[in-house]
């Protein structure tokens, strides 16, 4: 006969993804202006909380992008943000593509 232990899994609480707004700009070295606009725009996600909003991981890519386009390319947010969407959208259709010649 084998023993068995089994590891009794530790109540720990689950990893969030999820950041306060001071850690978000921070990271993204976003001014608040910036994310007030980005928030009108309504092209970021978040959850609110009572106390605060909380900002997804995700968005920290886009945001890098959307300013480094707006710099280069001296845009205003608006025309970035339809910049990023656009690229955003063709990424996922190249993977689609990808994906769909691995199953030819």
């Amino acid at each position: 006969m084998t023993n068995i232990i089994i590891r009794k899994e530790t109540d720990l609480p689950a990893q969030s993804c999820l950041m306060s707004e001071e850690e978000f700009l921070d990271r993204t070295g976003l001014p608040r202006e910036r994310l007030v606009e980005l928030l009108q725009l309504d092209w970021l996600h978040f959850v609110r909380t009572q106390q605060t909003l909380l900002f997804q991981e995700d968005d920290i890519a886009r945001v890098r992008k959307l300013e480094r386009l707006c710099c280069d390319f001296e845009l205003p947010v608006v025309g970035g943000t339809i910049v990023v969407e656009l690229l955003d959208r063709i990424s996922e259709l190249e993977r689609e593509i990808r994906h769909l010649r691995r199953l030819i």
